[in-house]
């Protein structure tokens, strides 16, 4: 397990003085890091056909991007390319390992695990990320440089990378082996490999009204709400046929508010969006059906863990009555289970200790029963 250190800095102070607001060096912030994975197997992983990963690199002084899978690197050299794999938490149980230390930020915020490996002179060139990203130093040491947040044209270095012109750096740095460098949105940003490396981003992003907005209407139309049709029984004469009259303004924003004001459905779209995986789940369900005695016995024996990559949430008004969210899905449980529920969305492993008190509950071992035929849980050792 990674404990997180913040160099004296409580997570409350580190919230107030940068999330959101600058850029940061931590130097070790990992202290004895040692990397989760080594690259054999990284390279292994981007060999898969449902893994996204990808290869940047330069020809003849020129940007390139292939995307994977990957069977062979030789063609490449010993320097100036970087494989990059996105989601990697979903494939790899020892590297999810490494966003537990930071839920002192909120789960639905979490996008993924991006890890990258670089030869010398490695990188993916000057960008600017959309969200949050604490980019930590695995194996190896990388130079970074940091812009100031500001207008900064972009351009597109090649079909697949866009990049943004020259910076001027605010943080000027060598990243070693634990060291962790956070950068909000809208910094401008490079890393470069300065020897064989391994590197770590765990990103937290926030959706935009767009995609929101976007989403909500798929959620409408899936579940056949918001077809009813303006009415305006009371409507009188007037005298401008051209002109959409205030009143009438006013009716057509409330026909939209008052579906963004109906909490139980607003409610259960924003579940079913939050928890919706935003990489392919490595899934692997049970061969055969549990049976309750059988769950019964293990609980008491093994813990068990989350699938990488799985997001299960609640709101604090609701669990109580009863629901949760699971890999897109609004899920209905007793309300008398709702303090385990608790756990197996707040925790990636319980121990048997922790399921002692619900060993014996029907209704937890069929909810468990459901949930480790569809591989969402999965046994592992205590």
């Amino acid at each position: 397990m990674y404990t997180l250190n913040l160099n004296q800095m409580s997570q409350n102070e580190f919230l107030t003085k940068y999330w959101q607001k600058k850029p940061v060096v931590i130097r070790q912030g990992f202290k004895n890091f040692v990397d989760p994975i080594e690259p054999d197997e990284f390279a292994g992983i981007a060999m898969e056909e449902n893994v996204q990963s990808r290869l940047v690199y330069k020809k003849d002084g020129q940007w390139q991007a292939e995307f994977g899978p990957f069977e062979r690197y030789e063609h490449l050299g010993e320097r100036d390319w970087s494989l990059v794999i996105q989601a990697l938490d979903n494939f790899s149980e020892e590297a999810a390992a490494l966003i537990e230390p930071f839920r002192f930020l909120p789960h639905w915020r979490l996008d993924d695990l991006m890890t990258s490996f670089a030869t010398p002179g490695g990188g993916v060139g000057p960008h600017i990320d959309n969200y949050d990203v604490f980019i930590c130093q695995g194996s190896g040491k990388r130079h970074w440089r940091v812009g100031d947040r500001g207008q900064h044209a972009e351009l597109i270095a090649h079909e697949a990378l866009l990049h943004v012109e020259p910076f001027d750096a605010i943080i000027d740095a060598e990243l070693e082996t634990g060291d962790i460098l956070y950068i909000p949105p809208g910094f401008p940003h490079e890393g470069v490999a300065l020897e064989p490396s391994m590197s770590f981003s765990v990103g937290f992003r926030a959706n935009s009204a767009i995609s929101l907005l976007s989403g909500f209407a798929d959620h409408l139309i899936d579940n056949e709400l918001g077809g009813q049709l303006l009415e305006d029984p009371h409507r009188q004469a007037i005298a401008n046929s051209g002109e959409i009259s205030h009143q009438d303004y006013q009716s057509i924003k409330a026909q939209l508010q008052n579906l963004l004001d109906d909490d139980n459905t607003f409610k259960h779209f924003v579940g079913n969006f939050l928890t919706s995986a935003k990489h392919e789940l490595d899934l692997m369900p049970s061969d055969e059906p549990f049976e309750r005695d059988e769950v019964s016995e293990l609980l008491a024996i093994h813990a068990i863990k989350r699938l990488g990559g799985l997001r299960a949430f609640y709101f604090d008004d609701t669990i109580d009555e009863g629901i949760c969210y699971i890999n897109g899905e609004q899920l209905m449980f007793a309300k008398e289970i709702a303090p385990v529920v608790k756990l197996l969305c707040n925790q990636l492993v319980i121990m048997p200790n922790d399921l002692a008190p619900w060993r014996d509950n029907e209704q937890f071992l069929d909810l468990m029963i459901k949930l480790l035929d569809q591989g969402f849980w999965f046994w592992t050792e205590a």
